[in-house]
């Protein structure tokens, strides 16, 4: 029986990449020495079999990778839904089976379900080398994306989501004012700060009447990127705002219960003005109020619980004031609905809404302002409008009666105090340091920032 020691079969191996190296160094050199996959077969042929994936058998072992691709890859397309597509319509013309539609569109349902699908939007499809269906996928919004997919080696069938990791940056914006402040943030592509600003600073400033040419600000905020992209922008941080000789400050503050608010620099809320709820939509007029009324529909006296703001179809919804998600969907006579809890008793109602926005979700939470759905006239319905209602404690409020409330002020505790002035601090700070885009209208198209 033939035997070999290890010492033997260490020089047999040195002796064959020696040999392996010398007979080739007048040939062009290949990605990889040949010496791995020897080394292999000359284990096994011994009965010295490794359990490593590539024949090796201990750390000094030499291990070289082979470099390029493994054989053709596949193909993917950027399409358009067209006008009359579908989800089954695509997938059958890429080559799907009935039996293998159904068993990937019976998985679309709950947070896989496909939102916004229309003509005109886009969508990717993926085949392997031969041309065979092996992805779909559809970006529902900037950070979220379904996959539908078919495993070229099983044919297993998979619905996946994938969400796209936010990355948040901190970003300054000052200048000199030679035109209105939303013009220039309109000039910087950061039109949005402009109705967080008048939020913001309602009850210290009035922007038509008291900002003038030359008025001068910063503004420290949050923006956020997706793959190295600026996608949105988020919360403003500092605002500081000289104009006329008079400075207006504003400071964002999360305190202990996890509520934001923004104070000047000695600790003042800036909320005496603001009110508790904001409107729910643009509307034209008040189209039935609340209380008893002669129904439109059955000409009888019936109660009405909300108020009815008439408004175009497709006119978005806003929440009234922060909260939770409590009811999203389908409701009888009501039609589409929303309803949302905000603590403290209190519950908001959205009725015969067209559709819901995206991001609605039964328990998501929302902030004032918030996207929720688009004014309608589904369930019982003469015209589209909004029917809003308030709940509070079981019992139904008169929503404009409502909507008139002042938000209560509220004042910081001591430790909270000592908090809100280190904070303070740290903004003034970021607004001297932080990289900054330019704003002043002599300087158009200066971004540092970016």
């Amino acid at each position: 029986m033939f035997a070999v020691t290890a010492a033997a079969l260490s020089t047999i191996i040195f002796s064959a990449g020696y040999f392996l190296s010398t007979s080739a160094s007048n040939q062009p050199q290949p990605k990889a020495n040949p010496l791995v996959s020897s080394v292999h077969t000359l284990y096994q042929s011994m009965g010295l079999v490794s359990d490593d994936e590539l024949g090796l058998n201990n750390e000094s072992d030499q291990v070289i990778i082979d470099e390029g691709e493994n054989g053709p890859s596949g193909t993917i397309e950027k399409k358009t839904v067209q006008r009359g597509d579908s989800v089954y319509s695509i997938l059958n013309t890429a080559g799907l089976t009935p039996a293998e539609i159904h068993e990937l569109t019976s998985q679309l349902k709950g947070d896989k379900a496909i939102r916004g699908f229309r003509a005109g939007k886009s969508y990717g499809l993926e085949t392997d080398k031969d041309g065979k269906f092996t992805r779909f996928t559809w970006q529902e919004n900037p950070t979220t994306i379904l996959h539908l997919t078919k495993n070229e080696q099983t044919g297993k069938l998979n619905v996946n989501r994938e969400t796209i990791e936010i990355e948040t940056r901190i970003a300054t914006l000052e200048g000199t004012l030679h035109t209105s402040l939303a013009k220039e943030l309109s000039s910087k592509k950061r039109s949005t700060l402009t109705a967080q600003l008048n939020h913001i600073l309602s009850s210290r400033i009035n922007f038509k009447r008291d900002i003038h040419d030359g008025a001068t600000y910063k503004i420290l905020y949050q923006e956020q990127w997706l793959d190295g992209k600026f996608a949105r922008t988020g919360d403003i941080l500092a605002v500081e705002i000289n104009a006329n000789g008079r400075n207006v400050n504003a400071y964002r503050f999360l305190s202990a219960n996890g509520n934001s608010a923004y104070y000047d620099e000695s600790g003042h809320a800036l909320s005496q003005s603001r009110g508790l709820y904001i409107k729910p939509c643009h509307y034209s007029r008040i189209s039935s109020p609340f209380g008893y009324r002669i129904h439109p529909i059955t000409h009888r006296r019936q109660f009405h619980g909300g108020v009815d703001l008439a408004a175009p179809t497709g006119t978005p919804v806003r929440a009234v004031a922060n909260g939770k998600i409590i009811y999203r969907g389908r409701k009888g006579l009501a039609g589409n609905l929303v309803a949302i809890s905000h603590g403290h008793g209190v519950r908001t109602m959205y009725m015969h809404l067209s559709r819901f926005a995206r991001s609605c979700r039964y328990g998501t939470r929302v902030k004032q302002g918030d996207i929720i759905g688009y004014v309608g006239a589904t369930g019982r319905a003469t015209g589209p409008h909004l029917d809003f209602r308030i709940i509070k404690n079981g019992h139904l409020q008169n929503p404009m009666v409502a909507l008139r409330q002042k938000a209560p002020t509220r004042s910081l505790s001591k430790k909270e105090l000592s908090g809100f002035m280190a904070k303070v601090q740290m903004y003034q700070e970021q607004l001297a340091h932080t990289p900054v885009m330019i704003a002043d209208a002599s300087k158009q198209g200066e971004n540092k920032n970016l």
